[in-house]
């Protein structure tokens, strides 16, 4: 996707040996520009033809200021986010979100992400996710990603 970008790190695990992630690693931003192409084809792309999320007058008339994003949207994006910053051999185990603060075109949401638990055994972890526009949390939650085995730490290493 276009106009999708990372920021820099903020000593995540590519700055340190082996790149094994850690509890308390922080995810770089990712800033997700709110086009209102990005609403309507991620709710098309989905098949939710609600009209909430591609005719802006329907919106409109059932209160809302304008169109916006499907939580089906938000669920991939998510899960982008996660295995976007793990790299192609991760693999999304479980995504748990919760939706707040409408997306709305024109606004930008900005996720963050902070890695919560790991476990050596089973090579997953665990990374609390928030993304944020300019009204409020837009969504929270946990996603669980399985990396190959080994690349997770043990706590305290």
């Amino acid at each position: 996707m276009s106009g999708i970008r990372n920021g820099a790190s903020s000593g995540g695990p590519d700055d340190r040996p082996g790149g094994a992630p850690c509890v308390g690693d922080e995810l770089p931003p990712l800033a997700v520009p709110l086009t209102r192409t990005l609403i309507v084809a991620g709710a098309i792309a989905s098949r939710d033809y609600q009209d909430v999320h591609h005719d802006a007058e329907l919106a409109r008339a059932k209160g809302s200021p304008d169109i916006f994003m499907n939580i089906l949207t938000t669920n991939g994006l998510v899960g982008r986010y996660v295995t976007d910053h793990f790299g192609p051999t991760a693999v999304l185990r479980k995504v748990a979100i919760r939706l707040g603060a409408p997306n709305y075109p024109g606004d930008v949401m900005t996720l963050t992400g902070t890695i919560t638990e790991t476990d050596v055994g089973s090579g997953t972890v665990q990374v609390r996710v928030v993304g944020a526009n300019g009204i409020g949390r837009h969504v929270t939650g946990a996603v669980t990603v399985q990396l190959p085995l080994n690349p997770v730490a043990e706590v305290g290493s």
